[in-house]
């Protein structure tokens, strides 16, 4: 083995050997200490709102795994020029770099909004390991250096890596049973979803729901040990136990994220089942002067919700359930927030633990402290499903399809056009609350040609859709959604 390939490849087995060894110790205790997670969590903390945006408009749902994938890349560039200066001799200095490397991720892991006082653990020993490995790979005439430990080492690595992966993936230790609603939702009235085929459904399977956060690790709270506090005038705590006995609601509720591009993928109804969060707060007391409910994650998220918004009658709730099942994971199990007609950054805490009640004035929320509005109602959209962008059509009648949502409002109308043309009325379907999105079609007489269909909605305030379009930030997208087909 040449000499300057062993090195490079010692470097490279000593930031694996480190990474095993934090993986496995995080996901035996802690998943959200892990190396990569508290230094990727810092970086998405630091990176500035254009980037972030551009990084869910660019990548969507894969921004997370980029982000992963780039961090380990550049830790293993770096690994790999620490074992070319070994080589050169300088042993010590390049064990210390890998050891840096790990020290690194134990201060990210220290300062992170919800660090433990075990966090640093994993870092460190990963600091430990990946020193070690290298010292002992770039000894003179040592066999550790030869082809069999390579082998060996790196086998263990990737086994140590896996099995921190598994350990951290595993299902909470025990099962949510829900009880029956003590007020069910409303029998969804016929005609709600149209099943038009490629029309969204009028209720999104929990597997499609989108997903936006910034957890890199699913937070997944040991459910005998969850607890909920909620500081007022004063301070309760509540059980999972404590949450069953309350008389829950279910209702059928769609959300939207702030970073919904015009026509985006990131909205999506679901029926749910939890306690009114007014109950909850009268029972902590409101404070005078209190305006801002800022709920707070088992990752440390933060959101604001205004006060008023959760006590004015609306179904504001803390959810526990999904369409007729305990929370997903990756939906927020065992608890979350859901306030209809707000937009997610500040009514839709996941995995939430911790309520208070004060004032914008003196606190501010994970994403209003990066420039994004305090007030954020979502505002009337909608979007054209059937046909899909780019679709070959044959001449004739055409059925046009899509969803539309003004949530808490209630959308009282949609309208197509062709080619800038005149507008024309389409259908809505029924729908059991103001707070669900609504299914609509329209049938085109289509000619041979390129054609651009556009769709806007008027809530049920009369407010009519903005033509202007305008980007996410601060406070939501607007603009008529289009598609561009061809009729042959």
């Amino acid at each position: 083995m040449g000499r300057v390939v062993r090195a490079g490849g010692a470097g490279l087995l000593s930031a694996l050997a480190a990474l095993g060894g934090g993986e496995l110790a995080a996901g035996a205790f802690r998943p959200q200490s892990s190396p990569v997670v508290v230094v990727g969590g810092t970086v998405i903390d630091l990176t500035p709102t254009p980037v972030k945006e551009f990084a869910v408009r660019t990548f969507g749902t894969s921004d997370k795994p980029i982000l992963v994938g780039t961090i380990i890349a550049v830790l293993l560039g770096l690994a790999l020029l620490l074992g070319l200066l070994a080589e050169t001799g300088r042993r010590v200095p390049a064990a210390a770099g890998v050891a840096g490397l790990g020290v690194l991720g134990a201060v990210a892991a220290a300062t992170r909004p919800a660090s433990a006082p075990l966090d640093t653990v994993p870092s460190l020993l990963a600091a430990l390991v990946g020193a070690l490995t290298l010292l002992a790979l770039t000894r003179p005439a040592s066999p550790a250096g030869g082809r069999r430990a390579f082998l060996l080492i790196g086998a263990g690595a990737v086994a140590a890596i896996a099995g921190g992966r598994l350990l951290a993936s595993r299902a909470p230790s025990a099962a949510l049973v829900l009880p029956r609603p003590a007020d069910p939702a409303r029998p969804l009235p016929a005609g709600a979803d149209l099943r038009v085929p490629g029309l969204s459904a009028f209720v999104t399977p929990a597997a499609e729901f989108y997903r936006v956060d910034t957890a890199l690790v699913v937070p997944r709270p040991d459910l005998d040990g969850w607890t909920l506090r909620v500081h007022g005038t004063r301070t309760i705590e509540l059980t999972m136990a404590d949450v069953l006995r309350r008389g829950l609601i279910e209702r059928d509720i769609t959300l939207a994220c702030v970073s919904n591009e015009v026509g985006g993928p990131y909205v999506g109804n679901a029926r749910w089942l939890g306690v009114p969060l007014a109950t909850i707060l009268r029972e902590a007391g409101i404070p005078a002067g209190a305006d801002q409910l800022l709920s707070r994650s088992a990752d440390g998220w933060t959101g604001g919700t205004p006060v008023d918004i959760v006590m004015d009658g609306r179904d504001a709730m803390l959810a526990i359930g999904m369409n007729g099942l305990p929370l997903p994971p990756e939906h927020g199990f065992p608890a979350r927030l859901v306030v209809p007609g707000l937009y997610g950054y500040v009514s839709a805490t996941k995995w939430v633990v911790d309520l208070k009640l004060t004032r914008y004035a003196d606190e501010r929320a994970y994403w209003t402290e990066r420039g994004w509005a305090v007030d954020a109602p979502i505002k009337t959209m909608s979007r054209i499903d059937v046909p899909a962008p780019l679709k070959r059509l044959r001449a004739g009648a055409v059925q046009v399809a899509g969803v539309a949502w003004a949530q808490h409002r209630g959308v009282a109308g949609v309208e197509v056009r062709v080619d800038g043309g005149p507008w024309h009325e389409a259908a809505p379907a029924a729908v059991p609350s103001p707070d669900t999105w609504r299914q609509w079609t329209w049938t085109w007489q289509a000619t041979p040609g390129s054609h651009t269909l556009e769709v806007r909605a008027t809530d049920a305030a009369g407010h009519t859709q903005q033509s202007s379009r305008v980007p996410p930030f601060p406070d939501g997208a607007t603009g008529w959604h289009s598609v561009v087909v061809t009729v042959v």
